[in-house]
């Protein structure tokens, strides 16, 4: 199939390729403008900018599909379909109506749970069970869209954002290539109206962990927050993420280590067992070799406490 693809972050990058392997022609890649990031502030392309054009395809950045001449040049490339995957703009009708078959989304969560803009993250925070990879045919609402085909993943009890992202980012190209094989004869699923729910962009407020809080939300945190923007409290002054956890069993002043050996903190119920840690100016470790280097001893407070928690709602 003339197939475009239009995605920016490195979760698109495993659906662009396996379309790439499946031999469809992708006569255009779309993607978000290069964006300054690094020391030097310099313009860099996103990671699904950098794949197209090691494959030879063409890529095109606009900073809006709103103008006429844009929607016109994407109409030229009489594309079969369009498959969308966390591209980062809002498609006008003119461009959801200019493939033969549509626009196709690849959505990471089990609609109409969690659409909007961080579905694997809120599906975490929020103590869910379960989430997967949703393919639906794009409309004007937000992800209101039907559902050509679904799978769902279990969530682990110590799984992080970073990790369902990578699985998700899986199964989605792997469910891309089904989609596109079996667009003629697929029956599109109407999403039913319960169920809704609407997962809200992170905010970096949200991360500051609050030991006054139950252990499974404070875990939740952690893992729903892992590896951006990562949960974290303020030891000496300096930043100390918190990169993985699990609720478990323990009492104490909230915030406070317990036990001589892993890393077990006190919250205001149960206690929090820390896996991973990323201290300031360094990379992710081992959350009980972190102790022993900071000669944190049991009863002594692993940060700075806060009052109020901040984490939102999802």
């Amino acid at each position: 199939m003339r197939v475009i693809f239009m995605g920016t972050p490195a979760f698109s990058v495993p659906v662009l390729d396996a379309l790439h392997e499946a031999g469809h022609e992708i006569v255009a890649v779309y993607s978000q403008p290069p964006r300054p990031s690094g020391r030097g502030k310099k313009a860099r392309p996103g990671p699904v900018h950098a794949r197209a054009e090691a494959l030879g395809i063409e890529v095109r950045t606009p900073a809006s599909l709103r103008n006429a001449d844009a929607q016109a040049e994407f109409a030229a490339l009489d594309a079969d379909v369009a498959v969308v995957v966390a591209y980062g703009l809002i498609l006008p009708q003119p461009i959801l109506d200019a493939p033969r078959h549509g626009c196709l989304n690849v959505h990471a969560s089990l609609l109409p749970r969690w659409r909007g803009a961080a579905p694997i993250h809120r599906a975490i925070l929020a103590g869910d069970e379960r989430t997967g990879i949703c393919i639906m045919q794009m409309e004007a609402g937000l992800d209101t869209g039907p559902v050509l085909l679904r799978e769902a993943t279990d969530i682990q009890p110590t799984d992080t954002t970073g990790d369902l992202h990578d699985r998700l980012a899986e199964i989605g190209a792997r469910l891309t290539v089904r989609a596109l094989e079996g667009i003629e004869t697929l029956a599109p699923m109407t999403q039913p109206e319960d169920g809704v729910t609407y997962a809200a962009k992170i905010d970096k407020a949200e991360a500051q962990a609050n030991w006054h809080g139950p252990a499974v939300q404070i875990a939740r945190q952690i893992n729903g927050l892992s590896p951006f923007p990562g949960a974290f409290v303020i030891r000496d002054g300096a930043r100390l993420k918190l990169l993985r956890a699990h609720a478990t069993e323990g009492s104490g002043d909230p915030g406070t280590v317990l036990g001589e050996a892993g890393l077990r903190v006190a919250a205001g119920g149960g206690a929090v067992e820390i896996l991973e840690v990323q201290p300031a100016g360094k990379g992710p470790m081992d959350a009980s070799e972190w102790r022993r280097g900071a000669h944190l001893e049991a009863g002594s407070p692993l940060g700075d406490l806060v009052d109020t928690v901040t984490t939102k709602a999802p």
